[in-house]
């Protein structure tokens, strides 16, 4: 593991009885990028990061994260990330401020650092008017985008989100994405998992999964250059048929 890795992962395996979810992935993730996780729904890419977030024990491999063994540090590891799950994570009989307040306190955050940084949050947000308002009374976007902002409350080395913009609209997707760069520009590194290839345009490299295992990783422009594709969505399919000729059942979204 090099020093500018923040996570690093060898012949990461995880098994379910007879059915391999994800089948030897090993791969490096820099400090400070933006890394896009992609696959078709069933591809293995959220089994893997629940083994990478310490919520899930790996059957067998290595894998490192923030510093931290996956098999025997998962307390440091959990202190050192955020992760924002496919379902809405944040409590919806609480109000916006308490969400924030609850969350925060489990990271052992100061009051002040508390007060100071929620202040800021409901700004960026223009959330200050409605931050005694109940989450569940939200729209699911602006549910999605104040779930991201408590991932991150914390400031932790590392964020992992699955699935974030599932279920919204193009533009909110588009908002959505500025506020990864805006983490991404604090020095948190974003792992991002995805079934949208359009997305894969806005991360520094992207691997896509394919039937559990990882059958190509790069950038988003080297990718397409490699493949002699217009579009991530071309590359994707490009390699789903490489698959099913080589005998495999390729999962579809």
């Amino acid at each position: 593991m090099n020093e500018q890795s923040i996570i690093h992962v060898e012949q990461l395996t995880k098994r379910f009885g007879d059915f391999t979810a994800v089948d030897a992935i090993s791969f490096e993730v820099q400090r400070g990028e933006i890394f896009g996780f992609l696959g078709a729904n069933g591809a293995g890419k959220t089994t893997a990061m629940r083994m990478l977030c310490g919520l899930s024990m790996p059957t067998s491999g290595k894998a490192f994260v923030a510093g931290f063994d996956v098999y025997k540090q998962t307390e440091g590891l959990k202190r050192n990330i955020g992760y924002m799950s496919q379902k809405f994570s944040l409590y919806e009989d609480l109000t916006i401020k308490e969400n924030i307040r609850f969350y925060a306190g489990i990271y052992g955050k100061s009051d002040a650092f508390i007060k100071d940084k929620t202040a800021r949050l409901l700004h960026q947000l223009h959330l200050e008017d409605q931050a005694n308002k109940l989450v569940g009374s939200l729209p699911p976007g602006w549910k999605q985008k104040l779930a991201f902002s408590v991932a991150v409350f914390h400031e932790p080395r590392i964020v992992f989100l699955d699935e974030p913009t599932g279920g919204v609209d193009p533009v909110t997707r588009r908002e959505f994405w500025n506020l990864i760069y805006e983490a991404a520009a604090t020095g948190i590194t974003v792992f991002v998992t995805t079934h949208y290839m359009d997305e894969a345009e806005y991360c520094n490299r992207v691997t896509i999964m394919v039937d559990g295992r990882i059958e190509a990783l790069d950038t988003p422009s080297a990718l397409k250059q490699t493949y002699n594709a217009s579009s991530m969505n071309e590359v994707f399919l490009q390699l789903a048929r490489k698959a099913k000729r080589n005998g495999d059942e390729v999962k579809t979204a």
